[in-house]
């Protein structure tokens, strides 16, 4: 009957048995919120429509009196977060919720017509037809995928997936085909489904499954959606950033813990087997026993008596340098050990002095009851520098999105995407005086720190623009990567060279952990 819009983000629909003369018969409302940050329905019994800043949209679909388009069906798609509402006459209405881009769609047949956000232009290109994802999600496809079912089942969502990996977790046993048929019951569960409004990481969500703090229970879909969107909606802004801060600092202790587990079992192995300087002294005590090789000056493998663990030994190395060479490159690999040991001796510290700071700051924020007195503890312990979904810094798309981007004490940090990217980022968007950082003697992001006139960049930038670049690196999984530090200025890419590559004239190398957003 009729479709428009009061806010920004929210268009109203409104469908009815028949029109009156001043009234609708039997009306039936829909009220969509199609924010970045939240989308949903709300099926409300009446909506008053304002006299003013009110706007018809979708006005080829709802037609005159007596000329309205009757609705045929309502429909989902395969393994997609859509619903459309089809129409007669070959027309449709299509609610896209996809993460941060949701929007309303009007299709004659397979092609769109109208957009309820007009700035999401590539919306303009989708097809009907092509919503339903069919995907192979048999037990043989699970194997294929290496028994990763996110690959299989993509609209499961953070909710399912908590449910999923909470199970799993409670047997480390479990096989295979054990974490399959849990996945089977999962399933069945969502065809024939309560409505949960529950607690999640300190977020009000709307679950199919029982998980979180349960607030309420429900068994019509309607009226669980109806309460969830009311009720997410009217929370204050002072629930909406305690609960974020909550959020960012459990993320963090997770963060914290893994780290310091990593560089606990760094350590371990390490004592496990002989150290560089001991593989030194084990070849030079041992050069009698080297053979000599045609075309080479040592063989690559050489297994040797270990006089510190009386037992036999077996070394690899360089088949192009002399066996002493070969001592000088342990010896010299056992100063960066040295160095690498204390590295990850202090980086458990800091990690479980970090661990004490966020326990703390949790339990101070439980008492804090206003808002003023939230953002003022804010600012007195400086939380707003290290905020950010993961890491410290602030995290947005920057550049339109060309890059990914995180700030750190005001300070802009710039990181590729692909080797393309990083050329764009290094060759266009850098100047001679920002900072350049890439992980060393292997492939990854470019990483830039923009420079700021009149400012050194600190060291806390630095080392965290380093962490950014060894985390977008080939060596993301090593407890330290050496990362180079220069100014963009000493970097420059000959003709020829490849997407990505570059020469570096001068360079600092640091030695960080490699620490994602």
């Amino acid at each position: 009957m009729e479709c428009f819009s009061q806010d920004r983000d929210e268009v109203v629909l409104v469908f009815a048995q028949a029109r009156g003369k001043n009234n609708y018969y039997k009306p039936f409302y829909i009220k969509a919120t199609l924010r970045p940050d939240f989308s949903g329905l709300l099926f409300p019994d009446k909506v008053q429509r304002a006299r003013s800043n009110s706007v018809d949209l979708f006005q080829t679909l709802t037609g005159p009196a007596g000329e309205e388009r009757a609705v045929i069906d309502v429909r989902s798609f395969l393994n997609e977060r859509c619903l459309a509402i089809i129409l007669e006459g070959g027309f449709s209405l299509l609610f896209k919720f996809f993460g941060n881009r949701p929007n309303l769609l009007a299709f004659r047949g397979n092609h769109v017509t109208e957009l309820f956000n007009q700035q999401l232009l590539t919306d303009r290109q989708l097809l009907f037809d092509s919503f339903d994802r069919p995907i192979d999600q048999s037990y043989e496809a699970y194997e294929r995928a290496g028994f990763d079912y996110r690959k299989l089942f993509p609209t499961f969502g953070k909710v399912v997936n908590n449910w999923l990996e909470d199970r799993f977790a409670e047997n480390r046993q479990l096989s295979a085909k054990d974490k399959w048929a849990i996945i089977q019951d999962v399933l069945r569960q969502l065809e024939q489904p309560r409505y949960y409004l529950t607690r999640l990481d300190h977020k009000l969500t709307l679950s199919l499954l029982p998980i979180g703090h349960i607030v309420q229970e429900f068994a019509d879909p309607i009226e669980a959606t109806n309460r969830f969107f009311v009720s997410f909606n009217s929370l204050s802004t002072f629930e909406h950033e305690k609960a974020n801060w909550f959020r960012i600092f459990e993320k963090r202790q997770k963060r914290a813990k893994a780290q310091i587990e990593a560089s606990m079992e760094r350590l371990i192995a390490r004592e496990e087997g002989p150290s560089h300087e001991e593989m030194g002294h084990i070849l030079m005590a041992n050069l009698h026993e080297i053979p000599q090789l045609p075309g080479q000056q040592s063989p690559e493998r050489l297994t040797l008596y270990d006089f510190y663990r009386d037992q036999p030994v077996t070394l690899k190395l360089k088949p192009d340098l002399n066996p002493q060479k070969n001592a000088e490159n342990f010896y010299r690999k056992a100063k960066n050990e040295k160095l690498e040991e204390q590295y990850l001796t202090d980086q458990i510290a800091t990690r479980e002095a970090e661990l004490e700071r966020i326990d703390q700051h949790k339990t101070n924020l439980e008492t804090i009851r206003t808002l003023k007195d939230l953002r003022r503890y804010v600012k007195q312990h400086n939380l707003s520098s290290e905020r950010t979904d993961g890491g410290a810094g602030s995290v947005s798309g920057g550049l339109d999105q060309l890059f990914k981007e995180v700030t750190v004490d005001s300070f802009r940090i710039l990181i590729g995407r692909n080797a393309k990217n990083n050329d764009l980022l290094t060759q266009k968007y850098a100047y001679k005086d920002d900072l350049w950082l890439h992980a060393r003697d292997v492939s990854g992001s470019h990483v830039i720190v923009k420079y700021q006139a009149g400012k050194a960049f600190p060291k806390n930038v630095i080392e965290r623009a380093a962490e950014l670049a060894a985390w977008y690196s080939k060596r993301r999984t090593d407890s330290l990567c050496p990362v180079i530090v220069t100014p963009k200025k000493f970097v420059r890419k000959p003709k020829g060279l490849a997407e990505g590559q570059v020469i570096v004239e001068k360079e600092d190398v640091v030695l960080v952990t490699p620490k994602g957003e």
